[in-house]
């Protein structure tokens, strides 16, 4: 892979420490989820996923969309992230996107499956995380 921008970030105390971004920019108190007895008072991993995700998709469809010569000026994407436990033993996540896009049906879904191939989330989690794609209120 030739490398386009790297960065890094460090935890100091898992889900009830803080993390920082390598530049500074970012800087958060971190907690369980309250439903797995932390606070509502700080961010967790999976809301910090889940606005990577969001944010990366909705930038892969515009991407898309550009190289297809559809003018599109947004794509706005809702990444919903959820964790829980195997059977196995250990902690797994789902995630699911839901896509609005004012386009033809046809070429909205075009758009969007071509941008799940596109996206490095999609590419990172592939095999590893289910993904349920909902575009426009239908699952695709």
């Amino acid at each position: 892979m030739k490398k386009l921008y790297e960065t890094s970030a460090t935890a100091s105390a898992g889900r009830n420490g803080k993390v920082s971004s390598d530049d500074g920019l970012l800087s958060l108190a971190l907690s369980y989820p309250k439903e797995m007895g932390g606070s509502v008072e700080a961010t967790n991993p999976e809301q910090l996923f889940a606005a990577g995700y969001s944010a990366c998709f909705s930038n892969a469809i515009l991407h898309v969309a550009r190289e297809v010569k559809v003018p599109l000026s947004e794509a706005p994407v809702t990444a919903t992230v959820a964790i829980g436990a195997k059977e196995e033993g250990g902690f797994e996540l789902t995630a699911a996107l839901s896509i609005t896009l004012e386009l033809p049906e046809a070429k909205a879904v075009e758009i969007v499956k071509a941008a799940h191939q596109v996206c490095p989330y999609s590419n990172a989690i592939k095999g590893n995380i289910d993904v349920v794609l909902t575009l426009n209120g239908k699952s695709i």
